[in-house]
């Protein structure tokens, strides 16, 4: 039988100091404190983009919800507030806060001194408009075409509620 030791010597050990590990901890301070602001506006280019999603699946729905009822159902928007609603859905949805948002839509669409609405109708077609949400240098554009009811998305589209 062979006998295997293994020896350490004292001396040997090797680590860091403690001057080390503080300059190493100022480095990774200074590079978090130039990234994290970087951040700030990829949160900004995501809540709007997702706000143009919420819009375009509300739309959608509600073109959905027209042809399976047989019924014209409505989307309205309130531009003033950044609320918006389907049909006579009482449960309203908020855009986030730092949105501007503009609508173009038919004359006979428009509700209120700041309510409007794409209305769908059992066979697919909508009254067709437009939806522009624009916060800082971020624009996305969401619309409707009214012969098909296609609902569409544009990232950086044009200047806020031009047709």
């Amino acid at each position: 039988m062979v006998a295997m030791s293994r020896t350490v010597a004292v001396g040997d050990r090797r680590g860091f100091t403690m001057i080390e590990l503080m300059v190493v901890l100022v480095i990774l301070s200074v590079g978090l404190v130039l990234v994290v602001p970087r951040f700030d506006g990829a949160l900004a280019g995501l809540e709007i983009k997702g706000a143009a999603r919420d819009l375009a699946s509300g739309l959608r729905y509600a073109r959905g919800r027209a042809i399976a009822s047989g019924e014209p159902v409505g989307l309205f928007v309130d531009v003033e507030q950044g609320l918006y609603w389907i049909g006579d859905d009482a449960r309203q949805r908020k855009l986030p806060g730092g949105i501007d948002l503009r609508m173009v839509t038919g004359t006979t669409e428009v509700v209120g001194d700041s309510v409007g609405a794409i209305t769908f109708f059992p066979d697919g077609s909508a009254t067709g408009g437009r939806l522009t949400l624009a916060a800082g240098q971020r624009r996305y554009r969401v619309d409707v075409q009214w012969l098909t009811g296609r609902v569409g998305i544009t990232a950086g589209g044009g200047a806020g509620g031009d047709a």
